[in-house]
């Protein structure tokens, strides 16, 4: 009998050792002469017990985690292929541990259970009905459900999805050349949702892609992904390849007659291209500057000619609602916020991961119920949630459900759902120099507000710290901040103040702390 054994094959497990563990499994099965065949599976998502290796039951998957290359003798000594097994590593079966079990998986329904490039694997788990589905539609058919099902942009902005689509779909192109570009430059900090999407299943951005090319008319699409991300491209051209030896992309989709090529372009190292209207200068092989809009993409995009430009999880959350149907993803969420947020927990934090729940949760449920709190154990003090242009949260603003609107309310944003957690040994106008800083290395450069306004932010907040003239400056930092959200051409300058801006409201003793430390150390 042979017994089937998953390691995860993503590149946090793989930098914990996961290809070592599923080698030295082999290895030492072949030595007990036990039959087991080892699969590379997608991760879970559940980071603090990776590599998680899982033991397939006819119950299900059994799960042993965090597996260290000493574990394996052990292991094999209380003979866990079998799955229900004694040992200290045992975690009982995957699916009823608790931090999954209680998420609403509708983008990551498959991720740690299929080999990420697996066409078969993925074609039995779900995949590509949504296409099957889209391909007896017609386009405008296929943008009213994408309206229907509420989903907005998930990279930041929050735009509705449908609305996005229907304005590619109605304009003319003077060409007769439409584009679908997929933003997978995922730069902000703390986030991973993208990788996971790109690592562990591929199919689904391309099933979402070659929809998004029927619904608008376009017959050629491109994945702009970060250089940092080797594994998600060739996993992804692994994937595409797989797609047009099977009939899936190319001139005639399961013969459809429909039309979509698929690319994946390598981004340039910037986070400034994380922006559509840089990351489409980038992909023209051009330097990464943003555009003035107007004309908006979905007009004048990509080589002058009408554009989709969208995140990786919006593109990926499209197989569901054509698959389940668009009143099944509206059917969940918050207020306008409608279906699942991957949310990606990160920072000083106890149970670090993906939670993909649907909106309406507390970010205190998230943290604590999810997170387990702080990894060392001391108290939180303040959580940025958004990327490193997102506000910084206050422990009276952790109730504040997580939905898009809910946020704003609270000059915040949710963004591409990256939550970083801090203890309270943080110092907060360190942090704000931080935003300043970063907006310095990562600025494209195009702007004054921007470009200037970030240097001059980093000097006046250095000034603050070293106490000299605090009032003064610190009325300075809050007009400079002001100059910087009204006259940025693009998010990058707009939002660099709203970490800036929290930090001085809700946490203005550490300005004065350090202003104070630095005028005793002076006179001492």
């Amino acid at each position: 009998m042979t017994f089937r054994i998953h390691v995860p094959s993503d590149t946090t497990a793989k930098a914990r050792g996961a290809d070592r563990i599923a080698r030295l499994i082999e290895i030492v099965a072949e030595e007990h002469k036990i039959d087991v065949e080892v699969r590379r599976n997608g991760t879970r998502g559940l980071y603090w017990i990776e590599p998680l290796v899982e033991v397939d039951t006819d119950a299900g998957r059994y799960g042993f985690g965090p597996v260290k290359e000493g574990d394996i003798e052990s292991l094999f000594a209380a003979e866990f292929w079998k799955g229900d097994v004694e040992h200290a590593l045992a975690l009982g079966l995957v699916e009823e541990i608790p931090y999954l079990k209680r998420q609403e998986r509708f983008t990551f329904a498959r991720l740690g259970i299929t080999n990420p490039v697996s066409l078969e694997d993925y074609q039995a788990n779900d995949g590509f009905k949504g296409l099957e589905n889209a391909i007896k539609l017609s386009s405008q058919q296929i943008v009213d459900a994408v309206k229907e099902s509420g989903l907005r942009g998930r990279g930041g902005a929050a735009f509705p999805t449908g609305i996005k689509w229907q304005t590619v779909l109605d304009v003319e192109s003077p060409k007769n050349q439409k584009y679908i570009v997929c933003n997978a430059d995922e730069g902000d900090s703390g986030t991973f949702a993208d990788r996971l999407v790109m690592e562990c299943d591929p199919y689904m951005l391309i099933e979402g892609m070659t929809i998004a090319g029927l619904a608008v008319g376009a017959t050629q699409g491109y994945i702009y992904c970060r250089s940092e991300y080797p594994l998600s491209i060739k996993n992804l051209n692994q994937a595409i390849k797989t797609a047009y030896e099977n009939n899936l992309l190319g001139a005639d989709i399961l013969g459809s007659g429909n039309h979509f090529d698929l690319e994946v372009r390598m981004g340039a190292g910037a986070y400034i291209c994380g922006e559509e209207t840089s990351l489409l200068e980038s992909l023209e092989g051009k330097r990464g500057l943003v555009r003035a809009k107007p004309p908006l993409p979905a007009i004048v995009g990509l080589f002058g000619q009408p554009t989709v430009v969208n995140n990786v999880l919006s593109l990926a959350a499209v197989p569901f609602i054509m698959d389940k149907g668009a009143k099944a993803y509206a059917d969940v969420g918050v207020g306008r916020s409608r279906g699942t947020l991957p949310f990606q927990v990160a920072g000083n934090v106890k149970f670090g991961g993906l939670v993909e729940l649907a909106f309406g949760p507390t970010l205190n449920e998230l943290m604590f119920e999810f997170g387990g709190g702080t990894r060392n154990g001391r108290p939180l003090r303040a959580v940025q949630v958004g990327g490193p242009l997102g506000a910084y949260l206050h422990e009276g603003q952790w109730d504040t459900p997580l939905g898009y609107e809910e946020f704003s309310q609270k000059d915040a944003v949710l963004g591409h759902g990256g939550v970083v957690m801090f203890d309270d040994t943080v110092d907060m106008s360190e942090q704000a120099r931080f935003s300043m800083e970063f907006c310095v290395a990562e600025s494209c450069g195009k702007c004054t507000p921007c470009r200037i306004g970030s240097t001059r932010g980093v000097e006046v907040i250095d000034r603050i710290r070293e106490g000299k003239n605090v009032d003064a400056n610190m009325e300075l930092l809050s007009d400079l901040c002001e100059t910087m959200l009204d006259g940025s051409l693009c998010a990058m300058g707009g939002m660099t103040p709203f970490p800036v801006q929290s930090a001085m409201k809700h946490f203005t003793e550490d300005f004065v702390k350090n202003a104070a430390s630095a005028t005793q150390a002076k006179e001492v």
